[in-house]
């Protein structure tokens, strides 16, 4: 049965997509990088429509800047750009922790785990795994100069006397070199898939392929897709192909979407004399027509909706619904959804400057081209100096939410509206300020109905703060103008948030959480 799928396939982030197929069903692993659980995979029977299946990891090495234990974290950091493959019945995935400098190999008999982690020795940036047909397995990786490493075969490290070298190198005055390798063999010959910006014409990530008939080399080819669909002049690059049942091909990149992240999009692509073209008359279609072996699946949204009612799973835990990712690795010891039941009970164990700095920030994200958050708050335990509520979550933020002072309860709309700039914003990331007071409401209740509403159509990218009043919703504050930077390298979230400035122990209570998507 054929669908008709709209561009882009996800309003959301998920960057860095790869892509396999077994039989008729898909998964595609993207990068997730500081938030817990990690390294989502989603599964799909037509390519249009996604679901989450899984996270890989729980939590990665338990680092202290994974904990958010340090000055900085690992915002913009962590896991990034995943190659996933099956072979010989197995599942595996290799991605590099920039906060490690390691890179991590995972394995599993079933997509949905147990996951395997062991390492591989060395460090491969934006790496892509190949299994070619003699046994030998190989990581191609880079970034302006592509090279192409050849593997033990239990995966552990580089093969003695193996092939290792530069097969790939940009021009010296790219603005942004040769990266994002995704390797294939298909009839014989070997593609690369690589994305770029050039110094010349558009000057916006472009993406390209080279083909060889050794592994090794000599590869030839150059650019195959420049069009940013009619936005910003960003342009859709970096991802992987995948064939379906019927012997199409598609590929999925990824666009730069500003404050919402960075957002997959299919493109239909065929081959010509062995080269692959991407697109209609070098164009991203906005809407295209898939088939799907099951039309009447209902797929599992990315976001929704939570009353904190959980019983604990078979193996004794409790497991959040998969829309829910932790910014960093949570401390299990300060959250529970059992204590008080039909609430997110969060402590603090600690004293921290902002809401980038609070731990245990639960998060959802957000999606375009509009959607809001509301929650209910009961922040009976909170003590003087503490601020309990609903965030926006990036180096540019805004949160609503309670405080208390000398007894008195206020709600506050703070945040901040201008990056943290550092010579490398993503490796030296560190707000330690606290955010600016936008507006204050004195208030004679512990409880409070909060709401967030997030507009990216259009290139707006706004977050808007409110409070209900009665059954009136009243905006609080500044309208905070969302910025997608460097310094957290993800698109905006929603997150529920709990930090004390003075004195640490309290708690807060967040019940009915509920997200509406507007078109």
């Amino acid at each position: 049965m054929k669908l008709k799928v709209n561009n882009p396939i996800i309003w959301a982030d998920f960057p860095d997509p790869d892509i396999i197929r077994i039989d008729d069903t898909y998964y595609m692993v993207s990068t997730t990088m500081h938030m817990m659980p990690g390294c989502v995979i989603l599964r799909s029977y037509d390519l249009g429509n996604w679901e989450i299946a899984t996270y890989v990891f729980e939590t990665l090495d338990g680092t202290p800047g994974q904990k958010l234990m340090d000055d900085r974290g690992i915002y913009a950091n962590g896991m990034w750009a995943p190659t996933l493959r099956y072979h010989n019945g197995k599942f595996y995935i290799v991605f590099v922790a920039n906060d490690t400098q390691k890179t991590y190999l995972y394995t599993a008999d079933h997509i949905e785990g147990p996951w395997k982690k062991s390492y591989i020795k060395g460090f491969y940036h934006d790496s892509s795994l190949l299994f070619d047909d003699d046994g030998r397995v190989y990581l191609v990786y880079g970034n302006k100069e592509i090279r192409i490493i050849e593997l033990k075969s239990d995966l552990t490290g580089p093969k003695e006397g193996g092939i290792h070298k530069l097969i790939l190198k940009d021009r010296d005055d790219a603005i942004l070199g040769y990266e994002g390798a995704h390797i294939y063999k298909i009839n014989g010959k070997y593609y690369i898939f690589l994305i770029h910006i050039s110094a010349s014409g558009f000057k916006r990530r472009t993406q390209c392929c080279y083909v060889s008939d050794k592994v090794d080399g000599p590869y030839i080819g150059g650019d195959i897709l420049d069009d940013d669909m009619g936005y910003r002049n960003m342009g859709v690059a970096q991802g992987g192909i995948i064939d379906t049942p019927d012997g199409e091909w598609y590929a999925i990149l990824f666009q730069d979407h500003g404050a919402v992240g960075r957002i997959p999009v299919l493109i239909p692509m065929h081959w010509e004399n062995d080269y692959p073209v991407l697109g209609v008359n070098g164009k991203v279609p906005l809407q295209l027509s898939v088939k799907s072996k099951r039309p009447g699946y209902q797929y599992a949204p990315f976001v929704g909706d939570d009353d904190f009612r959980y019983q604990p799973s078979g193996d004794g835990k409790i497991h959040l619904k998969d829309y829910w990712q932790w910014n960093h690795e949570p401390d299990d010891a300060c959250w529970s959804v059992t204590d008080n039941p039909g609430f997110l009970r969060i402590r603090t164990s600690d004293i921290r400057k902002n809401v980038v700095k609070a731990k245990n920030t639960l998060t959802q994200r957000t999606i375009g081209p509009k959607c809001d958050a509301i929650v209910t708050l009961n922040g009976e335990g909170i003590n003087d100096g503490d601020f309990a509520g609903l965030c926006v979550l990036q180096s540019i933020y805004g949160f609503i939410g309670l405080t208390k002072e000398k007894g008195q309860y206020y709600i506050v709309m703070l945040g901040r509206d201008k990056p943290v700039t550092r010579p490398n914003q993503w490796k030296e990331y560190n707000d330690a300020e606290a955010g600016t007071e936008y507006g204050r409401v004195k208030i004679n209740t512990s409880t409070v109905e909060l709401k967030v509403a997030c507009s990216f159509d259009e290139e707006i990218d706004t977050a808007v703060f409110y409070y209900k009043r009665q059954d009136e919703w009243v905006k609080l504050g500044k309208t905070i103008h969302l910025q997608y930077t460097l310094e957290q390298f993800m698109g905006c979230r929603f997150g529920l948030t709990y930090f004390s400035t003075k004195e640490e122990g309290g708690y807060a209570d967040f019940a009915n959480f509920r997200y509406n998507l507007i078109d």
